[in-house]
Parts: structure tokens; sequence; C-alpha cells
């Protein structure tokens, strides 16, 4: 059976409006095996997984493990692990960084708080400071969840760890296994696919400079799917690329139709249709299952720059 991310490779499926909805992410550090669902089946203790899974459903936090690019013994705990935290929406954009010992206070943070962007919570349970290094490089290498992102992941987290750059780490899943390899940059939360080392580079250095590189580019996963293909629109129609100037403002409408708002800091707007199609021919969408679907692929059928006037009663 073909591997999910050549069949959709070779569909020319899009890739815009497909990343993982997170308004903050939360990485553990978490060396060792992951199971398909590595919050529960890894060497972290599954109780601790299964509170973590349920304390932050519904808060806007999505929480994922991640270790160093290479081998990984089937064995050991780290004395101290790294942890992450960071907030992806324009405005309020900011990259935590803690080390601790025991993982378990981790429960001592308020989601509800960190989902909106507050950081104090973790600060406080974990010693939190801000991010000062280079921006995170996440890419998807957990081959129990598909094996594209084993096979095609983490070949790409070790060149670019060879290669020199700085900050990437492999983590348990990003979604869109078809798009492998798949990789999050932190702290603006952009994702992309079909990723290729160079390509990475080019989208760390823009990062570096407060700037989004739109080819290949999922989304930002501030926003829902809709949102994510309306806001990558208004990028590519207004030739604006600096990383906070765009905001999602409104989404109205359901599947299969939604009218996005975009806003601009500087008081532009612009109304964005976005279709949900259905992608054909039917196909795996994993290469963990052999059921046919029909992958839902989000379409921009118009974007219109709204009048000063309208803009402002929008």
């Amino acid at each position: 059976m073909s591997m999910c991310s050549t069949v959709s490779r070779d569909l020319d499926e899009p890739i815009s409006g497909t990343a993982a909805a997170a308004t903050t992410w939360l990485l553990l550090e978490q060396p060792g095996p992951w199971g398909a669902k590595a919050l529960t089946s890894s060497h972290l203790d599954p109780v601790l997984g299964r509170a973590l899974e349920a304390a932050t459903m519904g808060t806007g936090v999505r929480v994922a493990l991640i270790r160093r690019p290479g081998r990984h013994a089937d064995s050991g705990t780290p004395e101290a692990r790294k942890v992450y935290a960071a907030h992806t929406v324009p405005g309020n954009v900011w990259l935590r960084t803690a080390t601790t010992r025991d993982p378990h206070r981790l429960l001592d943070v308020d989601f509800a708080a960190l989902g909106r962007g507050d950081h104090h919570s973790f600060d406080a349970a974990l010693d939190g400071q801000p991010h000062t290094g280079s921006p995170l490089a996440l890419v998807c290498t957990n081959g129990k969840r598909d094996r594209c992102c084993a096979l095609l992941g983490r070949p790409l987290a070790a060149e670019l760890a060879a290669s020199g750059v700085e900050g990437v780490w492999e983590v348990t899943h990003l979604g869109g296994h078809r798009f492998s390899p798949t990789l999050l940059v932190l702290p603006y939360g952009y994702a992309y696919g079909r990723a290729e080392a160079h390509a990475v580079k080019q989208v760390l250095h823009s990062v570096q400079e407060g700037r989004i590189v739109v080819e290949g580019c999922r989304g930002n996963s501030a926003w829902e799917r809709p949102g994510q293909a309306a806001e990558l629109a208004v990028r590519t129609a207004a030739r604006e690329y600096t990383a906070e100037a765009l905001t999602v403002v409104r989404t109205e409408g359901a599947a299969p139709l939604w009218e996005v708002t975009v806003a601009h800091v500087d008081g532009r707007r612009w109304r964005v249709s976005v279709s949900q199609e259905a992608g054909l021919p039917p196909r795996p969408e994993s290469c963990g299952t052999s059921v046919l679907g029909s992958p839902a692929r989000m379409d921009v059928v118009a974007v219109r720059r709204l009048p000063a006037t309208a803009a402002l009663v929008s």
C-alpha cells in the first residue's frame, strides 16, 4: 500500500487550512519510545498523561511530548526535563521555558488561563522564564501514529540538527500525517507540511526576523481551519508577511461555507469566503487505516478588501 503522504502529494492535495488548532502549546520533554497516544503510552507516567489530557480539555491548550533528534534508548528517565509553553494568538505571542525534575508540577498550572494567554501560573508552578534562544522547530516523528512521520520526519529532524540548526525537537503529534514531514514553528504557531530542510531553514530565518513564509504553510494554530485558510489568503493577496500583522476577528457561517473577517493592525480589513469540499478521490487518510475517506479541504472562494467605513462597523 502506498504511503498516505505519497498519495496526498500525487493528488496535489491543498495544504492551507490543515493545521492543528491550539491557542497555546505545552511541550514536555520525554525521551524514549512513544506509542500512538504518547501521553499515556510512553515512559511518561500514564496517570499524569491522563490527568493532563483531562485538565486541558476545552482550554485551547494542546499538550505534546518532545525529544531531541537522534537515537532514543528504550529505558531511563531524565533527571531534569525541558518544558515549553507558547501562546500563538497575534498581539499576545509569547514563548516561555522551564526545567523540572517533577513533571507532575504541570498539574499546578491554570490551563484555562494558559489557553487565554496568561502565563503567570506556568511561571509560578515551574519557575518559567522567557525563551530567549532560537525559534523552536518541532518535527513530528511519531511512527506509531503513522509511519510517514517516522520515515520522513525523523530524517528531517536529524538533518536539521546535524547541520547546526538550533531549537530542533521531535514532537509526538501535529495532525495531518499525509502532509509529512510536518513541522510547527514557535512562538508564532505556523505549521508547515511536506517540509524539506532548506525550506525549514528559510522559515526559521524569517521567523527570527518576525516574518512568515507562506509557501508550504498549513496555517496558524491560533485559528480554526477556515480562519487559517483565510489568513494565509490575505497574506498572499496583500503581500503581508509580518508575523503578527493579521488577526482573524470574526468567523460566520458553518460548514460547508464560512465568511471570515481578517483585520490588519493598521486598520484594514478583508472578508474572505471559505468553502469546505471533500477531497477526492477517496483514499486512506493515514497509513494506519485501510478505510477510504474523503478528507475535508478548505478552498478560498473570494478575498474582498472592505471599504474603510465598512471595516469600522464590521
